[in-house]
């Protein structure tokens, strides 16, 4: 069943981000809202200082000099850099069909340039590494990188994970100032923070305040979440920028402004940034492989409502994720988890819910050992557990002959935030049994004659003996609907 929410709406989820001249993206993609290339404003008359002495603040007061920010900004905020993007989109015109237009009319244009206009951050001088945002830089077919001393370099793409919406790109290395890392799990709520990034293609822009919470999760559309949440001012443009603390260490990559009225209404104080101890093992990740690899536990969990909580012996107000099926061969058999426990903590973290554990298991790298928390039999057990890789896509074929032809992934999580469970068809090959059965590229399966899918794992598992009449429940669209498969 797809699951409604009433959540606050993602205003530029990263928004308030990059910027995109696209109409048509600004109605579909929650994580930019489009604006041209910034016009100048004429600056707005400011009246005139008072001199020392007349009136003007005092550097000292009983001897002590005022505290500033301006020391340390001013070591920290050469390594902040604009991002400018262009992508060339085609733009078809159904005039230009028929030949006679096209001879009558060479010169129309059959392509445009679409800007965009981004943060970042040099986190290596030596090896020119810049830290951004996965939609900054998102299907771009250039990338250019303005320092604050006026230098542009165009920016090699080494790689991203849409999951988390890091990306990592590199500039020609000499003279470049960098942010030293810092560890993201010594924030505390109340800890200032300043926001250092581009809003608006201003550059070098700076707002200041504290963390009003961290950890914070369960925001639709925007993928796995661990998000610092600030109420420094984060407007468009400052995604992929820096998020600092006040020894000028690099604590979050800004990524995204919750506003229920949209971006027009201004800032009120609700920004997300991803904490640098995440960035730090994407990048990891990405500079060792090239992509990002994640583990899993390997078991379907469902959630824990009254009544199933009544016949477990708990609480009818226990929160967790209930184990529905453990796969062969997973990090959770070999731990020695079994259908009917209840997963409470994870780590250290507590699980309120499948879509707790979820996100858990989707920030943690392969190989991570994680201690459990688990009921079973109205008693508090623990378990450890090591994540195993599960792959991220696999050959129809390899689950049923009558999927011949189908690529089968997992779902980006930006599209399971929204849809829930369920694996997306990727790929169908022309005149394959799958697509003489119906089923076509972006379809995503939810539940098979074999029981219901929650991802990859899922489907695998409930294909093992293949069912003598398969029948998949799909989504297309906004619409559902069932595909007998012959």
């Amino acid at each position: 069943m797809r699951r409604a929410t009433t959540l606050v709406a993602l205003t530029a989820a990263a928004a308030f981000g990059g910027f995109s001249a696209t109409a048509v993206r600004e109605a579909l993609d929650n994580r930019a809202h489009a604006a041209t290339a910034p016009v100048p404003m004429a600056p707005a008359p400011v009246a005139s200082l008072p001199m020392a002495g007349a009136g003007a603040l005092p550097g000292a007061v009983e001897g002590q000099q005022l505290p500033s920010l301006a020391p340390m900004l001013q070591r920290a905020m050469p390594a902040v850099v604009s991002i400018h993007t262009k992508t060339r989109v085609q733009v078809r015109n159904p005039f230009f069909d028929d030949p006679f237009f096209r001879r009558m009319f060479p010169q129309v244009p059959q392509e445009r340039i679409n800007e965009s206009l981004g943060s970042g951050v040099v986190i290596d001088a030596q090896r020119g590494y810049v830290l951004t945002n996965h939609h900054v830089i998102e299907g771009a077919d250039d990338v250019s990188v303005s320092l604050a001393d006026g230098r542009t370099f165009s920016a090699e793409f080494l790689g991203s994970d849409a999951d988390t919406d890091v990306a990592l790109i590199r500039i020609p290395s000499g003279n470049l100032t960098e942010l030293p890392l810092g560890d993201s799990s010594r924030l505390q709520v109340g800890d200032f923070v300043v926001a250092i990034g581009n809003p608006f293609g201003l550059s070098q822009t700076v707002t200041s305040g504290i963390v009003s919470a961290v950890g914070r999760s369960g925001i639709r559309g925007l993928g796995y979440q661990n998000f610092i949440q600030t109420d420094a001012s984060i407007n468009p443009g400052n995604s992929g920028g820096a998020l600092v603390n006040l020894r000028g260490e690099l604590v979050g990559i800004n990524t995204a402004s919750l506003n229920p009225r949209g971006s027009m209404a201004g800032n009120i104080g609700l920004g997300l940034a991803i904490p640098s101890n995440l960035a730090r093992d994407v990048v990891q990740q990405l500079v060792t492989t090239g992509e990002v690899r994640r583990g899993t536990l390997g078991v379907d969990t469902q959630p824990l409502d009254a009544r199933l909580a009544r016949s477990l012996g708990l609480p009818e107000t226990q929160q967790g994720a209930l184990v529905a099926r453990v796969h062969a061969n997973s990090g959770a058999a070999a731990a020695g988890l079994r259908p009917g426990d209840v997963i409470v903590e994870a780590g250290g973290q507590r699980i309120t819910s499948p879509m707790a554990l979820h996100n858990f298991e989707g920030l943690q790298p392969v190989g991570t050992k994680v201690p459990l928390q688990v009921l079973r039999d109205g008693r508090t057990i623990t378990l450890n557990a090591t994540l195993r890789e599960q792959p991220r896509s696999l050959a129809g074929d390899a689950l049923d002959p009558r999927l011949a032809g189908a690529t089968l992934a997992e779902l980006p999580e930006t599209l399971r935030q929204a849809r829930g469970q369920g694996v997306l068809v990727e790929k169908v090959a022309s005149g394959s049994r799958a697509a003489q059965n119906g089923l076509r590229p972006g379809d995503v399966i939810t539940a098979t004659s074999a029981g219901q899918v929650s991802d990859l794992a899922s489907l695998r598992s409930s294909l093992a003996e293949p069912p003598r009449q398969l029948v998949l429940l799909i989504e297309r669209g906004n619409v559902r609907g069932r595909l007998v498969l012959q």
